[in-house]
């Protein structure tokens, strides 16, 4: 933490000032003290003893946690409950108390605020706050669900009640560390050269995603495919949290993957790998969108970095920190950083900020340079004390793209993307620059960011980060707080992992996105066979002078003039979770849905998804609690899809009845359920938006889709499914009506039976 508030502001009431004497503020001491289990529950007693200046009649105290702490929070009025916090005075002076989400400058603002209403304290008077105070039956304050090295309570005085709040100068800390592994996690490259090594990257990760150092096992490693070179046993020892071990191979042209068996005879699937003999490019894996503490998120940006690459095992990362609270001297640190983890061949850290102007001004947006060094053009010094660069602020997102031309910054590369201020690109885009446009993150899926580029004629790649705060880049579980969904992961095509090879990637879209998560490695491959010559363009010739090629095929993100005849879209997918579909766009329209199964195939399963967001703001939540009923039928079994938050839950009632809690924010959740029949009786869907009533012999391989009005899509979509699924490889081919105008971006979206998405960058077809 020190290292942290050495790039931050000294004062959260934005004056920068000398640390105040402990004799003058007072002192806060919290008992117990010493490492605590992620998510686990406990009871803390912070006592706060008044310095010189005691604190007046209606002074204060504000007790501030991180916004990215997903804690239970603070409450007074029932004692059996989590949370449960009780708050006296020595003296009996009479306090009030409120928690606020938002009662204190970022990213200190979940406040627990203590106001003295009658009478005052001395020297030396405590007011002591029992944090989950469990002896009126509350099982205690739930702790957050990610680890942090130093997780602060942080107090703030206003002993003089002039409203200007000051940070005691020794602040109660506590280390949140990992569970026992609740799953084990096997993860390979996903495309690489026949007979090129490569590792096997082994993890135990608690029930909230955090990498456990608790493991104490031995797996046992069954090969399936062409592998070579893999061990027959992997061993994880307490204090270790992740294992790497180098020289496997592939044997062979073709596909496979390992299975790790613990010992209960539990299986933990790799994700597929895919050997060629001559391929013209290798999958690398990145999350290039995240902050640290020394911005909104949690840990250090030096452990940022050390988490993506030795943890999440991405080849690469950056970290976006909101610009208006990147200091001069944490700018410089950031680059340091960047330079020192930048590794080609192994790790590529990319040097950016995320310029963060309201949405009005344009809203959030990427910036990623090839080299150190470069000049942050922030969106506001809104928490910035020192304004002497004030005169490189770019107040409007048309302003910074005008700015990189005028400097003749052609290298710098950036995405837009839909955080808490979503971006405007209708209002202002430049393709030079802005390559692509991010549709899913922790904060949701985004699709309606892509229609935007659509419906303006952009030529934009796809993108999926995790957007995380949580100090878990390529690897951001949604713990319990507003992020309502796993962070996302991008497949970048190149032939070698280094910093230019990376950026030309992202200029030519070559690229595909995914949801994350356990089986969020897949491989994908989209091509385009033509049945006349085309000429095809890695950059976009709408935005200057660009060369062609003359040719029958096109990859994901090429840009294409075909002056006529038509064209097959094929489609391959691998995955580690079988194939559910594969739906094919033109632009917005639905040009096919290819499943790898068919009317002959279904059984007595029936899917139910729903999904959706409220609106493209913050609080874009929705709350999907509800229950489903089966009249005429039984319920024999049930497969939660989706369900990545511990606190929300599915759950049997009866033999009829399923029960759960459940959020989306744009993503999807769902189940699959079993039934003994599966044509006869009803099936019956209740939630706080939408209810279903239909007939279960009406529910076939065509969705059934109730969607409620608004301004995105919210809706419930049910099916039939096979009783087993077996498509972990699947594919086909699409021949898509081509518009005789404009373009025709063509991508596909594929969902896997886990809930699991992936996204290719278009190939852009156009006549004229």
């Amino acid at each position: 933490m020190a290292d942290a508030q050495a790039w931050t502001m000294g004062m959260d009431n934005g004056a920068l000032r000398e640390p105040v004497a402990p004799s003058l503020l007072g002192t806060a001491e919290l008992s117990p003290k010493g490492d605590f289990e992620a998510g686990s529950f406990e009871s803390f007693t912070l006592t706060y003893t008044a310095g010189r200046y005691g604190i007046d009649d209606s002074g204060s105290l504000r007790i501030c946690f991180r916004f990215a702490s997903d804690q239970s929070n603070p409450q007074f009025t029932d004692p059996k409950a989590p949370g449960y916090t009780t708050i006296e005075a020595s003296n009996g002076a009479v306090l009030q108390t409120r928690f606020d989400p938002k009662g204190n400058i970022r990213p200190w603002d979940r406040t627990l605020w203590i106001k003295v209403v009658k009478g005052f304290l001395e020297r030396g008077d405590r007011i002591t706050i029992r944090f989950g105070d469990q002896s009126q039956g509350s099982p205690g304050l739930r702790l957050q669900t990610f680890c942090e090295e130093s997780f602060e309570f942080r107090v703030l005085a206003d002993p003089i009640a002039t409203f200007n709040f000051q940070t005691l100068p020794v602040q109660p800390t506590i280390r949140i560390v990992p569970g026992p592994p609740d799953r084990y996690v096997a993860v390979l490259p996903t495309l690489r050269e026949v007979g090129q090594a490569f590792p096997l990257k082994v993890k135990g990760e608690d029930r909230w995603g955090n990498p456990s150092d608790r493991c104490d096992t031995t797996l046992r490693v069954e090969v399936v495919g062409p592998i070579g070179g893999a061990p027959a046993e992997v061993t994880l020892k307490p204090g270790q949290r992740a294992l790497e071990i180098p020289g496997l191979t592939g044997t062979a042209a073709g596909e496979g993957h390992l299975i790790l068996t613990d010992k209960t005879g539990t299986q933990y699937r790799s994700n597929p790998i895919r050997l060629e003999a001559a391929p013209a490019f290798l999958h690398f894996w990145g999350d290039l969108h995240g902050q640290s503490e020394e911005t909104i998120g949690n840990n250090s940006a030096d452990a940022y970095f050390r988490f993506a690459r030795d943890l999440a095992f991405v080849d690469a990362c950056g970290h976006q920190g909101n610009d208006f609270q990147i200091t001069l001297d944490f700018w410089a640190e950031l680059n340091r950083l960047t330079a020192s983890f930048d590794e080609p061949g192994r790790f590529v850290a990319l040097p950016g900020y995320e310029w963060s102007g309201n949405t009005a001004l344009g809203g959030d947006r990427n910036v990623y340079f090839p080299e150190e060094g470069r000049t942050i053009r922030r969106s506001s010094h809104a928490l910035i004390e020192d304004q002497s660069d004030l005169d490189t602020d770019c107040t409007t997102a048309g302003e910074l793209f005008e700015a990189f031309a005028r400097a003749e910054e052609w290298d710098v590369v950036g995405f837009a993307h839909c955080g808490g201020r979503y971006a405007d690109i209708i209002q202002a885009h430049d393709g030079r620059f802005e390559k692509s446009v991010e549709v899913h993150s922790s904060w949701g899926t985004f699709e309606w960011l892509v229609h935007d580029a659509f419906d303006a004629g952009y030529r934009v790649g796809i993108v999926a980060n995790s957007d995380g705060h949580k100090g878990r880049p390529g690897a951001s579980y949604p713990g319990a707080g507003l992020f309502g969904a796993i962070g996302g992961l991008t497949c970048y095509l190149m032939p070698a992992l280094d910093r230019p090879t990376l950026l030309d990637c992202l200029r030519r879209r070559r690229h595909y996105c995914t949801t994350g998560g356990p089986t969020g490695r897949l491989i994908l491959d989209v091509r385009a066979i033509f049945d006349a010559d085309a000429t095809i363009y890695a950059h976009d010739p709408a935005l200057g002078p660009s060369e062609g090629v003359s040719g029958r095929k096109a990859l994901m993100g090429d840009i294409v003039h075909l002056p006529e005849g038509g064209l097959e879209l094929a489609v391959d997918v691998s995955a580690a979770s079988p194939v559910e579909r594969i739906d094919v766009f033109n632009g917005r329209d639905l040009a096919a849905t290819l499943r790898p199964h068919g009317e002959a195939d279904l059984g007595r399963c029936i899917r139910v998804i729903w999904e959706g967001a409220t609106y493209r703001g913050r609080f874009r939540q929705v709350v999907w609690d509800g229950s489903a009923k089966v009249t005429g039928d039984r319920i024999q079994g049930v497969v939660p899809i989706a369900f990545l938050n511990c606190d929300k839950t599915l759950d049997r009632v009866g033999d009829d009845g399923l029960a759960w809690r459940s959020v989306t924010t744009g993503n999807l959740a769902g189940f699959e359920m079993q039934l003994e029949d599966g044509r006869t009786g009803r099936l019956q869907i209740e939630t706080p938006l939408l209810n279903v009533d239909i007939p279960l012999a009406e529910i076939g391989l065509e969705d059934h889709v109730t969607e409620a009005e608004g301004e995105l899509p919210r809706l419930i979509r049910i099916c039939r499914a096979p009783d087993t699924r077996t498509a972990l490889t699947f594919g086909g081919t699409v021949r898509p009506e081509l518009q005789a105008s404009g373009d025709n971006p063509l991508f596909v979206r594929v969902t896997l039976a886990d809930g699991t998405r992936a996204w290719s960058s278009p190939i852009y077809v156009y006549r004229a």
